[in-house]
């Protein structure tokens, strides 16, 4: 008998090693495994849309338009992401993820050829602002419908490092693939050559999802809601910002949070190419560089979430140090001029900085995990309301203050955003409490 209980317990022993070495190896340092295809999908997709972002303004003022109607067709863009953004959580549950990817890719599609043909090739402000500005709908549909996909699949306590991933995707794509490679064709074949070839990789992205996504299980709990039930789900994407004080604070950091890099697309091409004597495609592997340094941090700042604590994370090392880098990403190349070397170290501080913001994906669903699509659509509101202050800023403040007051105020956004986070109540698994009480003693 004790031979046989011996053996059991030996059994039961090995079963359950098993079982973990299987948990263990459904991810790499944080990266799903079943969703790897999904991930280059967002990469291939946001490559094609990020390659108009460092030139497109500077390009809109070469065929004709002043600065300013240049940054506002990026208001009007980044204001018709932001209703996206703050309705993609939602309707990804209540019509599927796949779905909503599926109907963003082929809007991105169909609006960015009217864009095209009708607007800079035609050199028509208002179809523009028309077409540019629908064509905002279409990427948050696609892109945070996959942050649904990733809270539906994966453990609570790995999806932290796993939108770590989810970001890297993210600024490989609109930022290092999106700058670097026009930077080397768009001195051959022209700007609007290179919007057009946008196409190609968007279309990838999207096709890959479609087939990639197809068969991965998704939330159903809200597809068998009747049609009122489901326009009152949507809706708490906005009673949120009111019931649940830590969603709104944690929203007004969010929105700051990406500040400098909607922003800094835009106002920075006039600085380093209109007065530093920097040549286009140097400013476009400048702006590179920047996302290539927020992909290696993005997944550093996911993994060390989990250990160091998402809120202080996010408050020294996103807000404090995105205040400082900002003005230094200013300052370094005005004083020592157009020096690549010296400007590339500015970008690269300032990118790791925005990168340590990653914990914000996840932070929004633990802080209403009754609702997690509705608090994601709060964090994608929050998302593309910071693509729409961002340029409204520059706008306003651009003709009044310059490059260098932009730059102030944006920095100045950020030291607000640390004091909010102090006030954000938040308890984080396998770290302990990060309340308003514990937080000053544990930062």
């Amino acid at each position: 008998m004790p031979l046989t209980y011996c053996r059991l317990f030996t059994t039961i022993n090995l079963l359950q090693q098993g079982l973990r070495m299987k948990a263990n190896t459904d991810h790499w340092m944080g990266l799903p495994k079943n969703l790897l295809w999904g991930y280059i999908a967002i990469f291939l997709f946001m490559t094609g849309d990020g390659f108009e972002l460092a030139f497109l303004s500077k390009y809109i003022v070469e065929i004709g338009f002043s600065p300013a109607q240049a940054t506002f067709a990026f208001t009007v863009y980044g204001l018709c992401a932001a209703l996206a953004a703050w309705a993609s959580g939602v309707i990804a549950e209540v019509i599927t993820p796949q779905k909503a990817m599926k109907i963003g890719f082929l809007m991105w599609v169909v609006f960015h050829v009217l864009f095209m043909i009708f607007g800079l090739t035609q050199k028509n402000y208002y179809f523009i602002l028309l077409f540019y500005g629908i064509r905002g709908l279409a990427y948050p549909l696609f892109l945070y419908s996959f942050i649904v996909v990733i809270v539906h699949n994966v453990r609570e306590e790995l999806v932290g490092s796993a939108c770590g991933w989810f970001w890297a995707a993210y600024s490989l794509g609109i930022g290092v693939i999106g700058s670097y490679l026009p930077s080397l064709i768009i001195v051959h074949i022209g700007e609007l050559n290179v919007l057009w070839f946008s196409l190609v990789w968007v279309c990838a992205g999207g096709m890959l999802a479609m087939v990639s996504l197809k068969n991965i299980k998704t939330s159903t709990h809200l597809l068998d809601l009747s049609t009122r039930e489901k326009f009152s789900e949507m809706s708490r994407a906005v009673t949120l910002l009111v019931s649940n004080k830590n969603i709104a604070l944690a929203s007004v950091v969010r929105i700051i949070n990406t500040l400098s890099l909607y922003g800094f697309a835009i106002i920075m091409p006039l600085l380093f190419v209109g007065d530093l004597g920097f040549t286009m495609p140097d400013w476009l592997q400048i702006w590179a560089i920047f996302f290539f340094s927020t992909i290696v941090f993005n997944v550093f700042w996911g993994i060390m979430s989990q250990k160091w604590g998402m809120l202080r994370l996010i408050r020294w090392y996103g807000c404090i140090g995105c205040a400082v880098f900002s003005l230094s990403f200013y300052y370094l190349p005005v004083y020592f001029g157009d020096n690549f070397w010296i400007a590339a170290l500015g970008a690269t501080l300032l990118g790791a900085s925005t990168a340590a913001f990653v914990p914000m994906t996840a932070l929004f669903p633990a802080l209403e995990p009754e609702h997690k699509g509705a608090a994601i659509s709060v964090c994608n509101l929050s998302a593309g309301l910071s693509n729409f202050f961002a340029p409204a800023i520059a706008t306003l403040l651009l003709p009044f203050v310059g490059v260098k007051g932009v730059v102030f105020a944006y920095s100045a956004l950020y030291i607000l955003a640390f004091l909010l986070t102090l006030y954000i109540q938040f308890t984080q698994k396998e770290f302990g409490p990060m309340t308003r009480s514990t937080a000053r003693s544990v930062s």
